[in-house]
């Protein structure tokens, strides 16, 4: 189903211009019409243009009546601009059709949008880390994304770990299985999360699903922004945490078998709500794309895993 997709930049400037070639021309090649942004390859520092820039990049995406707003990297520079995006008419796009997608530095417009209209949008792929890969893209990553521009996806499923990877039930649990029916889900890179406590941009709610993904930090430092999390109060009033893929950290002799395992399981204690881990999101190729703000339910029988949104379209 052809589909018309913007691919502005945000946040970092582009740095690998051949991965945004090879995955303008995939998505070319999977029958879309790609629009280019004015400013999408600009450079400032490390960001892609400056401010004002970027933020104009984030209008003219709004405007531009794509079916699929799409990122062209992460990186770093949406905090920046928070205060000054016109989130009135972001939302208005989205009603009238246009789907963000993103993730990583992502996560701050995303937050925002949720906090300032309650709009939804979409944690998923960048256009040049999943499809401009050298070689071909994760074709579950690909299914997802065809999901989402045919308006066909209605959830996301995944394996839980064998025990002892698996962290027991909540003291409260009855069984291992677990469901919850029309909470918010809401997340997304955790450092990015965590820098928003305390300001107007990060969305206060109650009873939802916090999904969280990271990269590049190790889990004393995945630890350190859980807590304040916790602290803050966000924790205790989720029903559930969902652990995507934390990846790219390298443990050392002096941890003595402190690992993300750990963190785990102490997050565990620290909470009632259920934690679960393995949600393939995250800076990794296999990824799902998940509704951030839309109302989902999460099953889990025996092993498997779901996250059930039916028509967050």
């Amino acid at each position: 189903m052809k589909k018309h997709i913007y691919i502005y930049s945000p946040s970092s400037a582009v740095r690998d211009k051949a991965s945004f070639k090879r995955g303008i021309a995939r998505l070319k090649t999977l029958g879309h019409e790609v629009e280019v942004d004015e400013s999408a390859l600009a450079s400032h520092q490390r960001f892609a243009g400056d401010d004002e820039t970027r933020l104009a990049a984030i209008h003219r995406a709004a405007a531009s009546g794509a079916d699929i707003a799409l990122i062209s990297r992460g990186g770093y520079g949406l905090t920046r601009i928070l205060p000054s995006i016109n989130y009135k008419a972001v939302a208005k796009a989205v009603t009238k059709g246009t789907q963000f997608v993103g993730l990583s530095d992502f996560t701050a417009f995303q937050s925002a949008l949720l906090a300032k209209t309650g709009a939804i949008s979409w944690a998923g792929p960048a256009l040049g880390e999943d499809f401009g890969v050298d070689g071909t893209p994760d074709d579950i990553m690909e299914a997802c994304f065809d999901d989402l521009v045919s308006g066909q996806g209605e959830g996301a499923g995944w394996q839980l770990p064998k025990p002892p990877a698996l962290v027991a039930p909540t003291a409260t649990a009855k069984s291992s299985d677990f469901k919850v029916n029309n909470a918010v889900l809401w997340g997304g890179n955790l450092s990015v999360l965590s820098s928003l406590v305390g300001t107007p941009y990060l969305p206060q709610i109650k009873g939802g699903i916090l999904f969280l993904e990271d990269v590049h930090e190790h889990p004393y430092r995945i630890e350190r922004m859980l807590t304040q999390l916790l602290h803050a109060g966000v924790l205790a009033q989720q029903k559930a945490i969902v652990f995507g893929q934390f990846t790219n950290f390298k443990l050392v002799p002096h941890d003595k078998g402190f690992k993300l395992a750990s963190v785990v399981q102490w997050l565990q204690s620290q909470v009632k709500a259920r934690v679960l881990i393995g949600l393939p999101f995250g800076h990794v190729l296999t990824k799902v794309l998940l509704p951030v703000g839309a109302p989902v339910s999460l099953v889990t029988e025996g092993r498997d895993a779901f996250l059930l949104w039916g028509h967050a379209h």
